[in-house]
């Protein structure tokens, strides 16, 4: 039988009943049970219930209404802060302030993030990732008082659901699995492998709404367009270098 994996799908309206005290803590227990580099655990969640910092972190979300409807909004922190301080408090030389441990923090923090929003599923809680969170890292990091080491890579809000969306279609699974090695795609095979999700009432109607002849302009023109993307991307850059993961 299929899991509660298999009926995942994205929240974004919720109820205003609060999550009770034992079920967010063990959907944070495990959080805390994921796979993590070394045992290190280098992953920071800050769990928000307050409305008026949930206020304060919305136009960080570009004012979503999900993020202060939302019982509890979770940031997720990559956070080699505190292996750290644990390291030199007992005489050790850490070296851990360096693109290299960004990616290996960035790892854990992402599998905690999962077992987190997976365990949430369960006691029929409804969730949602944020991309917006490294739009406004820097503004994120201000309102949370993360210090050096700590980088918020994304945000998860939850709750109970007012709302019962159909699950959001996938490519079929040869588009994502290779065996042995990587197969590289033909320009007949990506046609096949996007197009159902092409044909589809969905893709048709945002056509329509967009003025475009094909879904992937609308990626490229409208959902995640290349002046943004770059910009974004400057941006995160420098506040890793701020964050103090650029030192060597």
């Amino acid at each position: 039988m299929k899991n509660m994996l298999f009926k995942h799908r994205s929240i974004r309206r919720f109820r205003p009943t609060p999550i009770p005290e034992e079920v967010l803590t063990e959907c944070l227990e495990a959080a805390a049970r994921a796979s993590t580099c070394g045992n290190m655990q280098l992953y920071s969640f800050v769990v928000t219930r307050d409305k008026a910092v949930r206020e304060q972190l919305a136009p960080c979300h570009f004012n979503q209404p999900m993020v202060t409807q939302a019982p509890c909004v979770v940031t997720v922190c990559a956070d080699v802060h505190r292996f750290t301080m644990w390291c030199e408090q007992r005489g050790a030389d850490p070296a851990y302030d360096n693109f290299g441990w960004f990616l290996n923090a960035s790892t854990d923090a992402v599998l905690a993030a999962q077992n987190f929003c997976v365990q949430a599923e369960i006691h029929g809680l409804g969730i949602c990732y944020l991309g917006t969170t490294i739009y406004t890292a820097a503004d994120i990091v201000r309102i949370l008082h993360l210090p050096k080491g700590v980088i918020p890579l994304t945000t998860v809000v939850v709750g109970y659901p007012d709302e019962s969306p159909e699950p959001t279609d996938r490519l079929p699974l040869e588009a994502v699995v290779h065996y042995d090695r990587y197969t590289d795609y033909t320009a007949a095979e990506i046609d096949e492998l996007w197009a159902e999700r092409e044909e589809s009432e969905l893709t048709k109607r945002l056509l329509e709404e967009n003025g475009l002849d094909n879904l992937a302009r609308i990626f490229t023109e409208r959902r995640y367009v290349r002046r943004d993307n770059i910009a974004i991307s400057h941006t995160y850059f420098d506040l890793l270098k701020e964050q103090g993961f650029f030192n060597q």
